[in-house]
């Protein structure tokens, strides 16, 4: 049963006398999140802050979402750097986006407006001065209206409120059929004043990777609005259009404004129910979750969750600059890969249906569906995390894909409204249910879940192209997928290979490896023998001369004049240099492959000459700056291999090097938060902080039968994560980090629940069982301790 923790037991976590009755004073830890960190050049979904964890109302300002983008992937919605503000939207996923509001005051306008000249439209400019934002609530003074506007939500509801200037013409937009921030091209849209504090509309969108993968399918979005006060009077128009005075408009570009005669300081609050699936249901969350529950109600109980959330997992010590970083990671983490499904269990199904979660006891939804961007690199960050402190939330985004494959027969990568987004044209779907059923993860349809994993790693018979993995087939008939160039990265038929053979050849294994553990902890030997064999299948692309992961062609030979540092060629948004270290399931047989010497000194060369280009991209503000470098903290496939030494007998330089990374690639500002503009895939960056800022991180993923982590150098003095009862045996697993500081990063020694050793591995189940861990630091490194 889904249901949250009632207020009275989240607000013992805040009051001065504790339940139990002892005096205390627990710490916000909502305070140390700062929504604007790496807001420049951000994702659609990036700004939300009138949201809860993973919900579904997402609510947050517009600078240029209106703007849309091209390739349905570009930074686009809010920037720090912008100085005016077009309206505030409730949808906020990846390739989701829509209805926008907007107060107005005085003359009407049918357009936004540009960023170099906002008079000419709606939009208003803003003061930074007189903008805030937390987590589960954003404020703004419009400087245009003179008006102040707040942002809150439940799961489905939005709340904006509008504290409005005495005028005889103020205004509430609805902004609802145009294009916003990844929404792609709308196909119709519709809005309706039912009466004088109702209204309600839907729109029908078309995003870039619903288009590329399934071509005929949508995206709709639905709402059911609740007014505060009676409007006076009510505008329709198309956007650019002229004004009309019917109660309802239909088509692309519709839009709809209530009037009002507000008083000085009058206070105008819009509660919006939103559903993938109907007005209705819209109107059905509305009543459920906001009926009779004022604005500054939902912001308080929005704060309670998030605190609960992130009380997760509790740090003390370290700098306040480090304590800022870790939580709006945390953050981030939890925001994103929202809530699809109704109160009711509706939930929008890929054919364009309807369905139906099934109900528990309580006639509530058993589990929950969520919307998600692909999974690609987050069995780095996002998988583990949510395996250690967030597990229910892990197995319902299980039973999300099994939801979908169980209607298609495919596992979708990523998924919008059940439609394919498959956003890099590879499915690590399969991996991710294996590591969670690996890490003791089972209330789902395991058995579902493992068919569906080895279909996603050995058929390509009739594949969609939604589902990814186009060229498996020949990754297994060959042992490799060859290279085949093509000026089209996104090319659908992929049958014999692909653009991206070479690192589709090194991350099939990795997920095939993972696989074969979860045939082996099934007991099914026939399918562990040959996905284990499919798991050595990156040796086939070594090359011995270059000592580098070396793209194939279709006749088999290495490719001629190879560029180890030539991006895109053969590499999805990386280069071999970087791919060659993308071998986590097996390190071991890499590092023997070129020896443990070498091995180490190229991989400590690498971040040496990397450290001067902040890891990655340098300054340049862009998501792709780093491909070209020898090392890019700003995208997936690179953020396990810091973590490296640990397998290469030199664990205190993975100590080193994740210190500096966390220390140097991550800021506190709009610019350099995570890097400069990179692509912060909903929370994966964040959440790699998260991990590393503990001291624990697993290069597998959490894809062995006993997953095991990795310690590398926590940040903080002491750490404490609270276990979920419901899925592990534990209360709470602590770290107690003694003579920590910026200077101290060197683990000098490992006590696990009292017993000293010398390994810096430790099971999985060790700590979701409980206990302490023990690591005294120290400024030199201690060469004794290995893997």
């Amino acid at each position: 049963m889904k249901k949250h923790l009632s207020i009275l037991l989240i607000v013992c976590t805040f009051v001065v006398s504790s339940c139990g009755g002892e005096k205390e004073v627990t710490e916000r830890l909502s305070n140390y999140v700062n929504p604007n960190i790496g807001s420049i050049h951000s994702r659609w979904f990036f700004y939300t802050p009138g949201a809860v964890p993973f919900g579904m109302a997402k609510l947050g300002p517009s600078t240029n979402g209106s703007y849309g983008n091209a390739n349905g992937w570009e930074a686009v919605g809010y920037e720090d750097s912008h100085s005016s503000i077009e309206g505030f939207a409730c949808f906020h996923e990846f390739q989701i986006g829509g209805v926008m509001l907007m107060p107005i005051v005085g003359e009407l306008k049918t357009t936004p407006g540009t960023l170099e000249n906002p008079a000419e439209g709606y939009r208003s400019p803003f003061k930074k001065e007189n903008e805030y934002a937390t987590a589960g609530f954003y404020r703004v003074l419009l400087d245009k209206y003179e008006t102040k506007v707040e942002l809150t939500a439940t799961d489905r509801v939005g709340y904006q409120r509008y504290t409005f200037p005495q005028s005889e013409e103020s205004y509430i937009l609805f902004d609802i059929g145009n294009k916003l921030g990844e929404s792609g091209a709308v196909s119709d849209a519709y809005i309706k004043a039912v009466d004088e504090t109702t209204i309600e509309g839907y729109v029908v969108t078309k995003p870039e990777y619903v288009k590329k993968y399934q071509p005929d399918a949508t995206v709709n979005m639905y709402f059911y609005a609740k007014l505060s006060k009676p409007f006076n009077d009510v505008k329709t128009f198309l956007r650019a259009d002229s004004v009309g005075s019917a109660r309802e408009i239909k088509g692309v570009g519709a839009c709809l404004a209530v009037q009002y005669e507000t008083a000085a300081d009058e206070q105008i609050t819009v509660q919006i129910g939103q559903s993938y699936t109907s007005i209705e249901n819209a109107k059905q969350n509305y009543e459920m979750e906001a009926t009779d529950r004022s604005f500054d109600a939902v912001k308080d109980d929005a704060s309670l969750r998030w605190n609960d959330m992130l009380g997760r997992v509790k740090v003390e010590g370290g700098r306040k600059e480090d304590r800022v970083k870790f939580y709006t990671g945390l953050y981030h983490a939890l925001l994103g890969r929202g809530l699809a499904n109704d109160v009711n269990g509706a939930y929008p199904k890929n054919d364009g249906t309807v369905g139906f979660v099934e109900l528990d006891e309580d006639k509530q939804p058993a589990f929950n569906y969520y919307n998600t961007d692909a999974i690609w690199g987050g069995y780095w960050n996002l998988t583990q995390l949510w395996a250690l402190a967030y597990p229910e939330y892990y197995s319902d985004w299980v039973q999300s894909q099994l939801l979908v494959y169980k209607e298609t027969g495919w596992l979708g990568d990523g998924i919008a409204n059940s439609k394919y987004v498959s956003g890099v044209g590879t499915n690590f779907t399969s991996l991710a249910i294996a590591a969670a059923y690996n890490c003791g993860i089972r209330d789902f349809d395991y058995q579902l879940g493992y068919e569906a994993a080895l279909k996603n790693e050995i058929d390509g018979q009739n594949r969609p192209a939604g589902a990814g993995k186009l060229d498996v087939a020949a990754f297994v008939e060959r042992g490799y997928c060859p290279y085949i160039p093509s000026d089209d990265y996104f090319i659908t038929k992929q049958d014999e290979g692909s653009v991206f053979g070479a690192s589709h050849t090194m991350e099939y294994a990795f997920s095939s490896y993972a696989v074969a553990q979860f045939a082996k902890n099934l007991k099914k030997e026939a399918d562990y023998q040959r996905l284990s064999k499919m798991a050595s299948n990156w040796e086939n692309l070594f090359d011995t001369e270059t000592e580098l992961i070396r793209p194939r062609t279709l006749d088999g030979n290495f490719l001629p004049n190879f560029d180890p540092m030539a991006a895109w060629a053969g590499f999805q948004e990386g280069n071999a240099i970087q791919y060659t270290f993308y071998v986590p399931h097996q390190p071991g047989k890499l590092i023997d492959k070129v020896g443990r010497d070498v091995f180490n000194d190229r991989l400590d060369s690498i971040f040496t000459r990397s450290q001067k280009n902040t890891f990655g991209g340098g300054k340049t503000v862009d998501a792709f700056a780093g491909v070209h470098a020898l090392y890019n903290h700003g995208n997936q496939p690179n953020l396990h291999v810091s973590w490296l030494f640990n397998f290469s007998g030199k664990p205190y330089l993975t100590q080193k090097w994740v210190r500096t990374i966390c220390d140097e690639f991550y800021g506190v500002d709009g610019l350099h938060g995570y890097g400069y503009g990179q692509d912060e895939d909903q929370g994966q960056l964040g959440a790699w902080y998260v991990m590393a800022g503990m001291g624990i991180f697993d290069v597998k993923g959490l894809t062995q039968v006993d997953p095991q982590f990795q310690i590398g150098s926590p940040i903080f003095d002491r750490i404490e994560v609270k276990l979920n009862k419901k899925y592990y045996k534990g209360d709470t697993f602590v770290i107690e980090v003694a003579n920590n500081s910026p200077e101290n990063i060197y683990v000098q020694s490992v006590n696990k629940n009292g017993n000293a050793q010398q390994s810096v591995s430790i099971p999985f189940a060790d700590v979701v069982n409980g206990g302490v861990l023990k690591l005294q630091m120290g400024s030199e490194p201690n060469t004794d301790l290995q893997e």
